[in-house]
């Protein structure tokens, strides 16, 4: 393959965005148009969320991990290079959302015209508002019969503060109007803040496992330049290597003689173990070391299930095949755990259902191990009381993640349990049966507000171990799955 020269790029034709929207409201669809119209690949009807490249995102229709891709395009005569993230929807995901939107500086935020604001809209909004990145909204699908775009509009405006002439309407399915978000694109997202003259300074925001060379690490480029041959230091190990190749991805990888400040690209330095590319490490040249970028606040796993080998004599595969697995996800924490019934095992912690059903699937899908998941459940703190076990424990709050480790009651001044504020957005018919749910789970209302004439957000306080088993299935049951 003929390399490419990245040099022609500079800093003031380049854009780093994401695509960020609530489940099935079509980013995914609205990446493959974004990679047409730029000529990235080729137009064809097989091209159905080309970014969802794992077996599960594949099967289930929903994607799981953040995929970036490189597109050139021309606009009033000038080259541009613009980096595209496309980022998961669901609730359990929104650390790769965070991580992503590091490495962006604008946003595109997606809303259906058929469903109007949800949950995870505004969740997604707060996570770009407070990073400070350019918001452009894009109300999709707007080929459908019941689609209302001027009601989303208004409800864009009402809660986010947007004026209604900022959004972009379009339909990802047809291509109407996609051109359009790529001109905005352009205007409304500012060009990195960076110098290729500064010494290199390059944020590690995902990495892969590949069998044939090893680590591959997405980076961004916060200042100089990258290239074949260098050698490079991480500021979180401290060790050396020498970078083997670099190079973008248009989807798929494509070496480059260089890559300079500002870009978004992969680079393939002789990592052997999964454990050194961390996310949210900062690399740099060797005897030219830099201030560390600002890592990520790390996720906090929020529902525990043990994980056994079916068999013991794979015990060892599985320590494996978790340890490769936990790379692509590094949300996921891994305590050894052993159990009377079930031997030596493992106690993992999820951000989520999902989050542990998608694991689980990729387990068996990609390393081929099939396993025994017990029930899930959730941490909870515990204040001590007697003297003796707070020597024991060298500290008067401890941490149980596990129900075999609960202490005795006699020896307790106090549990607590986790908390999580939840917000729900339902039409207003189904306001009596949900707040009766939520008064059934021990849940506190702290708000509730009409976003327009029929829909309602309410908010409340909610003990986690109360939702995280079915909740989510009884609200969509009693509201006919519009909750």
């Amino acid at each position: 393959q003929e390399k490419l020269d990245m040099s022609t790029y500079p800093v003031e034709s380049i854009r780093n965005f994401s695509i960020i929207a609530h489940v099935d409201h079509g980013k995914s669809t609205l990446a493959d148009r974004l990679l047409e119209i730029t000529g990235t690949i080729s137009k064809t009807d097989r091209n159905k969320q080309v970014l969802d490249k794992l077996q599960v995102e594949r099967e289930r229709g929903i994607t799981v991990k953040a995929q970036s891709a490189s597109l050139f395009y021309n606009h009033e005569g000038i080259n541009y290079l613009l980096n595209l993230i496309d980022t998961p929807g669901h609730v359990d995901f929104s650390y790769e959302v965070s991580r992503s939107l590091s490495a962006c500086q604008g946003v595109i935020l997606v809303v259906d015209a058929n469903e109007g604001i949800q949950a995870q809209t505004v969740a997604n909004f707060y996570l770009a508002f407070e990073a400070q990145l350019s918001i452009i909204p894009v109300i999709n699908k707007i080929d459908l019969k019941n689609a209302d775009p001027e009601r989303v509009e208004k409800q864009i405006q009402k809660l986010f503060d947007i004026p209604t002439d900022e959004c972009v309407r379009i339909s990802a399915k047809q291509g109407t109007n996609v051109e359009k978000v790529l001109q905005k694109v352009i205007e409304k997202i500012p060009p990195p803040q960076c110098n290729t003259a500064d010494p290199l300074k390059a944020l590690v925001f995902d990495s892969t496992f590949d069998h044939y060379r090893g680590v591959i690490a997405n980076i961004a480029l916060f200042g100089g330049e990258i290239a074949k041959g260098q050698k490079i230091v991480s500021a979180h190990t401290k060790k050396r290597y020498e970078v083997n190749e670099v190079g973008i991805l248009t989807p798929n990888e494509q070496p480059t003689h260089k890559l300079y400040a500002g870009q978004v690209g992969y680079l393939i330095a002789g990592m052997k173990e999964v454990t050194e590319a961390q996310i949210g490490d900062t690399l740099f040249l060797y005897k030219q070391p830099v201030e560390p970028l600002p890592g990520f606040k790390s996720a906090k796993p929020m529902v525990f299930a043990g994980m056994y080998p079916i068999d013991q004599t794979e015990y060892n595969n599985l320590k494996s095949a978790l340890e490769r697995l936990t790379l692509n996800d590094s949300s996921v924490t891994v305590h050894r755990d052993s159990s009377l019934a079930l031997g030596a095992g493992w106690r993992l912690g999820f951000l989520g259902l999902l989050h542990m059903e998608v694991f689980n699937q990729r387990l068996e899908q990609e390393y081929n191990m099939s396993v025994i998941l017990t029930a899930p459940t959730v941490p909870y703190k515990a204040v001590l009381s007697s003297a003796k076990l707070i020597k024991e424990y060298g500290k008067d709050q401890i941490t149980i993640i596990n129900p075999a480790q609960f202490p005795d009651k006699f020896s307790v001044s106090e549990y607590l349990e986790p908390i999580v504020l939840g917000t729900i957005v339902t039409p207003h018919e189904y306001i009596g049966k949900i707040i009766t749910l939520c008064q059934d789970r021990r849940a506190v209302q702290k708000d509730m507000l009409y976003i327009d004439e029929n829909r309602v957000m309410l908010k409340y306080l909610f003990p986690l171990n109360e939702i995280v088993v079915d909740f989510y299935d009884a609200l969509k049951s009693l509201s006919s799955g519009y909750a």
